[in-house]
């Protein structure tokens, strides 16, 4: 590699750079975002990687490069309301360079492009606070006026001129919106300036690092959706994630205006414990130690604050606080917190037993519920003997189901999006004897097979597996593998589709996520686009054309390959007639269960419109009937279950609704906050299929 990773932006970018700025504008010359002395290196580290590393193995040439454009351009501006056309003629000229510029370490047209959308981005919010209360007074509401919902494909704006009447439809818009939401008209004002104040701050808030980051990942997403550069914020975040702990307070912060607001308290972290933080205050200060400096924090990013407060366990952060219960923002209190490990315990597997009446008897079943994929590699890499894990919590689950006797166990992977996929293979291994569970295939077509090598304990007992569109990943290839091998029912909806494998790889700065293999199921089939389709199908208000694999721009093709040997537990296919007639039964009789299925099917008829009126006369029509339609269904399930008709949707929220003349009041028993008709049809599901988990196959495919 000619470029050395420790020398600055080549000298030949001198000229290009100076021609940027200029295409960028005064106001963008002043406060011009620059690429850090590592962005440059990294840049080209990165490039490396994609071209040699990749599944893929694409090339960054001409065709990328007019691709990467195209793609930041949309990043930037999706809707097409801040660039003008004569940025774009502008913008031209890079089309078929950023390749070579990426490959040379010169990300100048990157920052030149991004600069001219902050400036654009500042001066149409500025000028947007000046005018509010000029628009507002000027709207007409009578007036027969639409906007186009969906601007991704249209003209970019001519002029200035063209641009101001997108922006004054889209204001127009949202004071409708208030106005249908029935906000006082002395109001408007101060909400809409509090939200274009707070989009102000956040642009002028960004740094390099933001840009780089943006546009690496615009890069790395060419390839497939799910490679991504990683900067060292964001890589700890994501080893947090995994790993499922910090070292902090355990407050869950955001901002709120200019404000750092505590959300919640972690269960039993440092703050939680110490007792006098609580959720709604606003930290405005954070000192280190019990010396430190009290650094004023109005105003900052949430990220800087978050890193000021995050610090190593035993270590004593200082927090100013304006309390949620102050008069006035001058009532500040100073709490002492010493840090500590906090456990992200509600990312992690937990258990519940259900006990349904059917067929005459009470039956218990265990739900285990895995919303990721986790593993603290850390912790096992220094040989830790109690280091957190999917697998091992999942054991210690398993073995508390059975002492409470129940006849069945449920794995809920709805919403799990994936993980370690380390994990999936060792959580498979908890229910089967031994044998192949995932094939992975690399850019070089070599093929290796993983699975559990040796006969040990499992569970052997009856077994459902729960999904949704958003089960990917590990989940798919959790679910795969025991589908395949007849161990388990596959219940709820095609799931997600993503067969891709990441890897994480160091730079310079930051990590590479990248894709450099595809995941098989034993059978040979690739989940990749197509998922895993469950053996009964439940309802799903999930729209598979919009979420999904086979929704995302530039994701691998679905493909297979030769499939393995393997052993049958059990002849599924031959009892899903019965347990399809069984179900079909329920929803008849079961309100919960029909109240899914017709707002599957009143979401799969409704069509999106391409325009959205201005028109307040119109658009209270058409929310009152869309909230008849709601109404109407909602209604249908109370009568079912012997509740109360409502006289509006308000109404359940609020608590309004009355009881039946001569009844009591009641709360509302099944109100999908607290009901979850899914799960316990897939109770109702296993309870069927009871008798066919006594009768194993012991076939091999």
């Amino acid at each position: 590699m000619s470029l050395s990773f420790s020398a600055p932006l080549p000298a030949l970018v001198g000229p290009l750079l100076a021609l940027l700025l200029w295409l960028a504008g005064p106001l963008a010359l002043a406060q011009a975002l620059q690429p850090a002395p590592e962005h440059g290196p990294t840049a080209v580290d990165i490039v490396e990687k994609l071209e040699s590393r990749h599944y893929s193995r694409r090339s960054l040439d001409r065709e990328l490069s007019s691709e990467l454009l195209d793609q930041y351009l949309d990043r930037l501006d999706g809707n097409r309301m801040l660039f003008l056309q004569e940025d774009i003629d502008e913008f031209e000229a890079f089309r078929h360079r950023l390749d070579s510029s990426l490959k040379a370490g010169d990300l100048a047209p990157a920052f030149a492009i991004f600069n001219r959308y902050r400036e654009r981005t500042v001066a149409r919010l500025e000028q947007l606070l000046e005018r509010l209360p000029e628009l507002l007074a000027g709207f007409d509401f009578d007036a027969d006026e639409r906007m186009a919902l969906d601007r991704s494909t249209a003209a970019w704006p001519r002029d200035q001129a063209e641009a101001d009447e997108l922006w004054r439809k889209q204001v127009k818009n949202r004071v409708l919106g208030l106005k249908l939401a029935d906000q006082p008209e002395d109001r408007h004002l101060d909400s809409l300036s509090k939200s274009y104040r707070g989009q102000l701050g956040r642009v002028q808030q960004t740094n390099a690092e933001d840009v780089f980051q943006l546009y690496m990942n615009t890069l790395t997403e060419l390839y497939d959706p799910h490679t991504n550069y990683l900067s060292p914020r964001v890589s700890e975040n994501f080893n947090i994630n995994m790993s499922l702990k910090l070292e902090g307070i355990g407050a869950v912060l955001q901002m709120e205006d200019e404000h750092t607001k505590v959300v919640r308290l972690v269960p039993a972290g440092p703050a939680d414990k110490q007792g006098e933080l609580h959720p709604a205050d606003r930290i405005v200060g954070v000192a280190e130690g019990e010396d430190g400096v009290m650094q004023d924090v109005i105003g900052w990013r949430l990220d800087d604050v978050v890193e000021l407060i995050r610090g190593p366990r035993g270590s004593t952060v200082r927090l100013e606080v304006i309390p949620a219960t102050a008069k006035s923002d001058a009532q500040r209190k100073l709490i002492r917190i010493v840090r500590n490990e906090v456990k992200l315990e509600e990312q992690s597997a937990k258990s519940r037993v259900l006990e349904l009446w059917q067929d005459e008897r009470t039956v218990r079943v265990g739900v285990i519920t895995i919303p990721t994929f986790y593993i603290d590699f850390e912790a096992l890499r220094r040989g830790d003997p109690d280091y957190r894990s999917t697998t091992r919590d999942v054991y210690h689950l398993l073995t508390e189901l059975m002492e409470e006797d129940v006849e069945g166990i449920i794995i809920d992977l709805r919403d799990n999006g994936g993980g370690s996929l380390q994990e999936a293979h060792a959580l498979t291994g908890l229910f089967i004897d031994s044998g192949p569970i995932v094939q992975i295939r690399h850019a070089n077509a070599r093929v290796r097979r993983e699975g559990k090598a040796r006969s040990t304990p499992y569970y052997d007992g009856p077994l459902t597996v729960l999904i949704n569109r958003l089960s990917a990943s590990a989940s798919e290839i959790f679910a795969g593998a025991l589908q395949d091998y007849g161990r388990a029912l596959i219940l709820g909806s095609q799931s997600f589709g993503k067969g891709t494998v990441q890897s994480l790889t160091p730079l310079r700065h930051g990590q590479l996520k990248l894709t450099e293999s595809k995941f098989y199921r034993i059978s040979g089939k690739s989940t990749q686009h197509r998922g895993i389709v469950p053996d009964l199908e439940l309802p799903s208000l999930y729209d598979h054309e919009e979420i999904g694999e086979s929704a995302l721009p530039h994701a691998l093709p679905w493909d297979q390959i030769a499939g393995v040997p393997h052993r049958r537990y059990y002849d599924m296919e031959s009892h899903l007639p019965y347990l399809l007639t069984r179900h079909q039964e329920r929803v008849e009789r079961d309100p919960d269960l029909g109240f899914l299925l017709e707002q599957q099917e009143l979401e799969e008829g409704h069509d999106e419109p391409e325009w959205l009126s201005l028109n307040e006369t119109e658009r209270r029509s058409q929310m009152k009937e869309q909230n008849q339609r709601r109404l109407a269904l909602e209604n249908r399930r109370r009568v079912a279950r012997g509740l109360p008709r409502l006289e509006s949707l308000e109404a359940r929220h609020s608590g309004e609704e009355e009881a039946a003349e001569g009844e009591e009041s009641k709360p509302d028993e099944i109100d999908p906050a607290i009901a979850d008709p899914l799960l316990t049809e897939a109770a109702s599901i296993l309870v069927d299929a009871l008798p066919m988990y006594q009768r194993p196959m012991m076939a091999r495919q």
